[in-house]
């Protein structure tokens, strides 16, 4: 097996997580600006951002998450979003991932007749940098998962992180050196889910 196959078996959702990192913040800030500068993107639009929280940005992000879900769920349900939002928030960082919606929408206007498949379009290359970024992060020793709490969050994550107007929050994703194991999972039979025709 190569060491890209090795490097996407090594990815999975991780919410065992430490405050540690296994690389500077430098080295982590130039490589995720490096998996970011070379994500396709229809019409090579460059539509996905990326802001990395950390430190006591990473901390104020779950703060605001965790606030707005107390106003929003009942007390019972609370406690064990509360346990949740807490592991988040032990994690080392944050990647929060964006599209710029006036970029896309601009390339609308320039090609009217897929002014429909845009939305498609930005999700599926907004899905591969967050896939690429948190592979990375897998095989640079940390674990990660995949959260959406968009769009509850959305305004005061603009408003705390000085967020550019037009970029709109597709994801956030707690990483830090893992903990414990990942869960075990099962695979339905690859046959069903893998065709070949000759």
């Amino acid at each position: 097996m190569n060491a890209f196959n090795q490097a996407i078996l090594k990815r999975r959702s991780r919410y065992e997580l430490s405050r540690e990192t296994t690389m500077t913040d430098s080295e982590l800030q130039a490589r995720l600006a490096e998996t970011l500068k070379h994500m396709p993107s229809p019409y090579h639009a460059q539509h996905q951002r990326m802001v990395l929280l950390l430190g006591e940005k990473h901390d104020a992000l779950w703060d605001i998450v965790l606030a707005t879900l107390k106003k929003r769920i009942t007390p019972e349900k609370f406690k064990k979003t509360k346990e949740k939002i807490a592991g988040f928030k032990h994690a080392y960082g944050t990647v929060l991932f964006f599209d710029d919606w006036p970029t896309i929408e601009a390339l609308q206007a320039k090609f009217p007749k897929a002014k429909e498949k845009w939305e498609l379009w930005a999700n599926q290359s907004q899905g591969m940098a967050q896939f690429a970024v948190w592979t990375m992060l897998a095989d640079a020793g940390l674990g990660a998962s995949l959260q959406h709490y968009n769009p509850i969050i959305d305004d005061e994550v603009e408003a705390t992180f000085k967020v550019p107007k037009g970029w709109r929050l597709a994801a956030q994703m707690p990483f830090g050196k893992p903990t414990g194991s990942p869960k075990d999972k099962t695979f339905k039979p690859i046959e069903e889910r893998f065709l070949i025709r000759k």
